[in-house]
């Protein structure tokens, strides 16, 4: 079994007040029935790693006072790093929420935007904010208007090829491909302009969302959150997965 993480509300919920509620507890296990989607009632949501849980907890579970638990399972879906599924799941133990600190949840987002936008002008300014260089909001105000416009540019070519019928797939996958690109550096200054105002669960939200946009490109990339994470905290590093032994 996998060692996995499983976020839950205060009374150890998940969907509370859906007809898929399920409460938690220390030896609890629940099941799917392993068919369909991952989003479906097929598969219990787990991660693979605490600081990913966190991360993406704004834009997934999005609980406002989450626990943390340790849990078993195997996995049998995945979206990428950021969630995956199991047909059955079984939490252990509450742990401590990782402290993750404004600025990280910024410093997330823009990694994740390097990872698939590469307009000069953004990446000179996402450089200089991850180095401590420049985080002015005049920085960032430039920064967000070249990804605004990249995403304008985008969305314009999209409208061009949905009228054309010979359009091959390949250059509708690199059109949503600069789309996604655009959206993730446009998040991610969001992020950085959230957190200059100390709008805390917006920076939270912005960050997710450019992870979430990056990772659908994932067939065009080779986009790793949890590579990211690990160079973020190298203390939170591990030699591969860590198993439950049974």
């Amino acid at each position: 079994m996998t060692l996995l993480y499983k976020l839950t509300t205060r009374d150890y919920k998940t969907r509370p007040g859906e007809n898929n509620e399920c409460v938690w507890g220390e030896g609890v296990t629940h099941s799917g029935t392993g068919e369909g989607d991952l989003c479906g009632p097929g598969y219990i949501h787990a991660y693979e790693d605490p600081i990913i849980a966190m991360l993406m907890n704004p834009i997934h579970a999005a609980y406002l006072c989450p626990v943390l638990w340790e849990a078993e399972g195997e996995i049998a879906k995945r979206d990428g790093d950021l969630k995956c599924g199991c047909i059955s799941l079984t939490t252990l133990r509450v742990i401590p929420l990782p402290e993750i600190a404004i600025e990280q949840h910024v410093e997330f987002a823009i990694r994740c935007a390097l990872e698939v936008y590469q307009d000069p002008g953004f990446v000179l300014w996402a450089n200089k904010w991850l180095s401590g260089e420049d985080r002015s909001e005049k920085a960032a105000e430039m920064a967000e208007a070249r990804a605004k416009w990249a995403l304008t540019q985008a969305e314009e070519m999209a409208k061009a090829q949905a009228v054309k019928a010979a359009e091959s797939a390949a250059r509708a996958a690199g059109l949503n491909l600069n789309m996604a690109a655009a959206w993730a550096a446009a998040w991610a200054v969001e992020a950085s302009a959230n957190a200059a105002n100390e709008l805390a669960w917006a920076v939270e939200n912005a960050a997710a969302r450019a992870a979430d946009v990056v990772n659908a490109t994932v067939a065009h990339t080779s986009f790793s959150a949890i590579a990211i994470i690990r160079q973020m905290w190298p203390e939170n590093k591990k030699k591969g997965k860590r198993r439950i032994r049974t």
